[in-house]
């Protein structure tokens, strides 16, 4: 039911134009009745986007199931990629929404809401794993919009080309921005467990215990 709706609604939507077409012309195609509508989809827009609920929970879910030895930004990267994989499943379909999206400016409005929507996601997940470091809250929010913008830039260019090429390789590249700027090496230490480098400057044959003296000082130990 679920699929012959959203099935109708694009049929109509490329023969007569989104704004031309109602919720009713939709279920008369599909034959049901309205309430068989709004069982599956609270408005026309969400009928246009029928996959991204389900796509969030999946994100949620996988953000969830990381543990703390995962690299963060290696796990945000990957969640991302549902997004993609979402896309990838049916090609014809992404290709005729980005159109119509494009065309329609409610459309668009309701898009950026989703996209909000998967970005917190990945914001939420990014301030627990750096909770304690400095500007850890700042750092996740960063993060979680260079990983959204890397994503759309290069599902964007797969869409643009009519779902022609490879996909993944095209947001994998994006992505590999992201990895590269803000990706932690092995090992690395969160921000406050990192040691202090402090480089004091003294006159040369000062007495050890003056050099002492001005360590002591710039640690603030005095």
């Amino acid at each position: 039911m679920r699929d012959a709706l959203v099935a109708a609604a694009f049929q109509l939507f490329l023969e007569r134009g989104y704004e031309q077409t109602t919720v009713d012309d939709i279920v008369a195609l599909a034959g049901v009745g309205r309430r068989s509508f709004f069982r599956y989809f609270p408005s026309k827009e969400d009928v246009v986007f029928p996959d991204h609920e389900r796509c969030l929970a999946d994100m949620t879910a996988f953000l969830s199931a990381g543990t703390d030895a995962d690299d963060p930004v290696r796990r945000v990267c990957d969640a991302a990629r549902l997004v993609l994989r979402m896309y990838a499943e049916n090609p014809t379909f992404s290709v005729q929404r980005y159109r119509l999206t494009k065309k329609v400016p409610g459309l668009r409005a309701y898009e950026l809401s989703v996209v909000w929507r998967y970005e917190r996601a990945l914001a939420e997940y990014l301030r627990g794993r750096f909770a304690g470091r400095r500007d850890g809250t700042l750092r996740a929010e960063v993060i979680a919009t260079s990983v959204v913008a890397a994503h759309n830039n290069g599902l964007r260019s797969w869409l643009r080309s009519d779902g022609q090429g490879d996909a993944t390789a095209a947001v994998d590249h994006a992505l590999g921005y992201v990895r590269d700027t803000f990706g932690n090496p092995p090992g690395d230490a969160p921000d406050e467990e990192r040691d202090d480098v402090v480089v004091v400057v003294s006159r040369r044959g000062a007495p050890m215990w003056r050099v002492v003296q001005e360590i002591e000082s710039a640690l603030g130990r005095n």
